[in-house]
């Protein structure tokens, strides 16, 4: 394992992968399964998979594709969206689930933080705060896929869920996403500065130069990608991909 994680964060929609834009106008990317296999033969370490629509639309968990993937994925998976019970997590850790992120029950269902810490560790627990900035340039959270404003800032958040259990916080900025105009510093180095566990830095990410500026300068201790991982380019077709080991330590080199 390299001293800085990099991974994939890939979303889920009915059952297909897609990218989003400013967490809008979701673009098909194809089918898990092979994107999944790829990044099986690319020696991808870690993945993230977030289903945008299982809160936002009350679809709940989509069991059978998390089956599915799972079966085929040879690397530990974190995956987020639509949970809302304890149940719910020992049946997604039973597929072999090794990461739960929790993100709208952060703010509705608080203590499911404390009830999923207490029974599967810390370790197991990633809070998901998804982040945009208002008119004047405040951050606060916002749940169900980007569409209700908690009026929660995301440091306060933050602090509170990793009092309550959390061991990661999976920060994804809603205006940087799937824009390759690189990471929210500021936004990064607010919320890892006043933290005592890792951060998971996601929206933006354009270039390696991207992931490397949001460890050195934003204080993250590990890097989500999108678009990079599957599109060739901004504005270019689909094309699943991922940097090699020797690759990512070169990126991260000291």
């Amino acid at each position: 394992m390299l001293s800085v994680r990099l991974m994939p964060c890939l979303l889920l929609s009915r059952g297909a992968l897609v990218k989003t834009v400013q967490f809008k106008n979701p673009t098909y990317v194809g089918d898990p399964i092979n994107v999944v296999r790829i990044f099986n033969q690319k020696e991808v370490d870690e993945l993230i998979v977030l289903d945008i629509g299982a809160t936002a639309n009350q679809r709940g968990i989509d069991f059978e594709t998390l089956r599915k993937i799972a079966t085929e994925c040879f690397m530990p998976i974190c995956y987020g969206g639509g949970v809302t019970s304890v149940a719910e997590m020992r049946s997604l850790f039973a597929l072999g689930i090794e990461k739960i992120s929790i993100g709208s029950a952060v703010i509705e269902q608080p203590d499911l933080i404390n009830a999923a810490a207490a029974e599967f560790g810390s370790q197991a627990v990633v809070a998901t705060l998804d982040v945009k900035r208002n008119i004047f340039g405040k951050p606060t959270v916002y749940t169900h896929s980007g569409t209700r404003n908690t009026r929660r800032h995301p440091v306060e958040l933050a602090q509170e869920a990793v009092s309550r259990g959390a061991g990661e916080i999976l920060l994804y900025s809603i205006d940087r996403d799937g824009t390759w105009s690189g990471f929210d510093l500021k936004l990064v180095s607010e919320v890892a500065t006043n933290l005592s566990v890792p951060v998971i830095a996601c929206g933006g990410c354009g270039t390696t130069s991207d992931a490397r500026l949001v460890v050195r300068k934003g204080g993250a201790s590990a890097v989500a990608i999108g678009s990079m991982a599957v599109f060739q380019a901004k504005d270019l077709g689909v094309l699943i991909k991922f940097p090699t080991r020797s690759e990512q330590e070169d990126i991260f080199a000291l």
